[in-house]
C-alpha cells in the first residue's frame, strides 16, 4: 500500500517529517523534493570500491549548470526527512526523466527509520542544464508489515551529500 497525499499530510509531524514542508509540493500519492545548489563530483575517472574516492564540491549557479553525459553528479534534496513505520521510496519526476535525467542508479527504496537528506545520483543521456530549487523527485511511503527495527547504518543522520561508503564494508 502507498499512502495518498492526504494521508502523507495527516501523518506529518508523527510518522513522517519533511522540513521544510510546503503544501504546494504535495501530490495525490507523493511529495515533491527539490534539488539543493551543491553537487559532488568524483575527482578520478576510475573509482575503487575498496577505497574512499575523492570528491570535490561544485555549486549550481543561479543561471544553471550543464551536466555532461558519462559523469556521476551527487546531489541532495533541500528537504530533510524522517520516516517511521513506513518505507520511503524515491523516484524521479516524469517531467525530469523526459529530459534524460536519472536521479538514482540503485534501489529507490529507503529504510524505515531513515533520518537525513536524500543523496541523488544524477546522470544524463545528453547535456542538460539544471537549476537549484527545482522539484526533481518524489517521495512515496509504503506500508511495512511485521516487526521491524529502524535504520541505523552509515548514512543515518547525514548533514549533506553522501558519497559511497562501500569501502567501510571491506
Amino acid at each position: 500500500m502507498i499512502l495518498s497525499g492526504k494521508e502523507i499530510k495527516k501523518r506529518m509531524g508523527k510518522d513522517i517529517i519533511i522540513t521544510p514542508y510546503d503544501d504546494n509540493q504535495l501530490n495525490p500519492n507523493s511529495y515533491n523534493l527539490r534539488l539543493d545548489n551543491e553537487l559532488l563530483i568524483y575527482e578520478e575517472m576510475t573509482l575503487d570500491m575498496k577505497k574512499e574516492n575523492i570528491t570535490k564540491s561544485i555549486k549550481i549557479p543561479p543561471d544553471g549548470l550543464v551536466l555532461e553525459p558519462g559523469k556521476i553528479y551527487l546531489g541532495k534534496t533541500i528537504e530533510y526527512t524522517e520516516t517511521y513505520n513506513y518505507i520511503p521510496t524515491l523516484e524521479g519526476r516524469s517531467s525530469v526523466g523526459r529530459l534524460g535525467l536519472q536521479i538514482h542508479f540503485s534501489s529507490p527504496y529507503g529504510n524505515v527509520g531513515f533520518k537525513g537528506y536524500w543523496t541523488l545520483e544524477l546522470s544524463c543521456t545528453q547535456p542538460l542544464k539544471i537549476y537549484a530549487g527545482i522539484s526533481i523527485c518524489q517521495i512515496y511511503y509504503h506500508l511495512i508489515e511485521g516487526e521491524h527495527e529502524n535504520y541505523s547504518d552509515k548514512y543515518q543522520n547525514n548533514k549533506g551529500i553522501q558519497p559511497s561508503y562501500l569501502f567501510k564494508e571491506f
